[in-house]
């Protein structure tokens, strides 16, 4: 008999949510064809896309079983009917939601299965229980662990969302190599490529030359600019952009130059403008030791980048840091150097970003 191995994610926000659960976990059990069975603990999820709705009660469970992939997802449907699912509406509050995860190692696409489960990826309320059963899983596209996975959403649950531009932005320190790869990756997803105007900026050589009266000069430059090319009204739903900056960089700069009167008259300006830019659905942040950045702005040999001393340079990681410990606009992906020298490396990046696109449907 062979053996197979299957990850099974559970919800249920109608009715006894608990005993739900366990009808469910019971049904599976009672298979013939179940040989070992094993479950996550039970916690509580709030609901995505229609929010009005009750809390949902989550958990996984890993299924050792001796059915074919598709006689295991047939199953899954009769035991949903078995416990009183209607399926009314996208979204929607339901008794129960059994939904296949993962099945081996197999990949499937069709029209009325998709294994891996296309968006486990962008759920905390799943990765934590996969961990909870087996955080060193990897998924078998992303070629990531379930612990990996979970990391990079701090604990948020995301969708593709076909109604967004879909932003990757890269994010870090000077001299960590944002635009090479930002630039190789726009390359690879058929993507535009959005340039921070750093070189347009008439302040910033000043600045750095230690005219410091003109800080908010530069500042305002950069938020004014960045606005502009992130308007949400200028990029287009579903259209990939890559750009090798975030938008919320700008008060982690600011607070690096601008005196505390200054600060909150930026500030102010950057609240207004920041409802009009578009939010990225992926940030790439690139982390590299302020030792090895410094180098790389020395190698580049930029004129204006040779005032840069180590103290600004670590004052700018705390904040890249800061900004990324509980960030909760989209998921995060950490990077170093080391990880995207190569043409292949690159190749590899642009691949698992690939699944964090969402795509118009056939």
């Amino acid at each position: 008999m062979n053996e197979h191995t299957a990850y099974i994610g559970l919800g249920s926000n109608l009715g006894d949510k608990p005993e739900n659960l366990q009808n469910a976990i019971s049904e599976l059990e009672a298979s013939a064809d179940t040989l070992a069975i094993e479950s996550s603990s039970f916690y509580n999820t709030k609901p995505m896309g229609q929010t009005d709705q009750p809390v949902f009660l989550n958990a996984v469970v890993k299924l050792k079983t001796s059915l074919m992939c598709r006689s295991l997802f047939d199953q899954i449907l009769k035991i949903e009917q078995t416990l009183g699912r209607q399926r009314s509406e996208h979204w929607g509050p339901r008794t129960i939601d059994l939904d296949l995860l993962l099945y081996d190692d197999v990949v499937i696409a069709e029209p009325d299965l998709t294994i891996p489960h296309p968006q486990l990826h962008l759920r905390s309320f799943v990765l934590k229980g996969m961990c909870e059963l087996d955080a060193s899983k990897n998924h078998p596209l992303l070629d990531r662990s379930m612990k990996c996975l979970y990391g990079r959403l701090n604990g948020k649950d995301f969708y593709l969302d076909t109604n967004k531009p879909q932003l990757v932005s890269i994010a870090g320190n000077i001299g960590v190599g944002k635009t090479t790869l930002a630039t190789g990756l726009a390359d690879r997803l058929n993507a535009k490529f959005i340039s921070e105007k750093y070189d347009d900026n008439p302040f910033l050589p000043k600045v750095y030359a230690g005219k410091t009266e003109l800080a908010l000069d530069s500042e305002f430059f950069f938020l004014s600019s960045s606005a502009s090319q992130l308007r949400s009204d200028r990029l287009l739903p579903l259209d990939p952009y890559v750009s090798d900056y975030v938008f919320d960089k700008a008060l982690i700069y600011a607070s690096s130059w601008l005196r505390e009167n200054d600060l909150e008259v930026y500030r102010k300006h950057y609240t207004a403008v920041n409802e009009g830019v578009a939010v990225p659905i992926l940030v790439i942040y690139m982390q590299d030791s302020v030792e090895n950045c410094m180098e790389r702005i020395h190698q580049r040999n930029r004129p204006y980048e040779q005032q840069i001393e180590m103290p600004f340079l670590e004052h700018l990681a705390h904040g890249y840091d800061t900004l990324y410990t509980d960030y909760a606009v989209c998921p995060v992906l950490r990077i170093t150097p080391d990880r995207c020298r190569t043409a292949e490396q690159v190749d590899r990046i642009a691949k698992e970003v690939s699944y964090y696109l969402a795509e118009a449907a056939e």
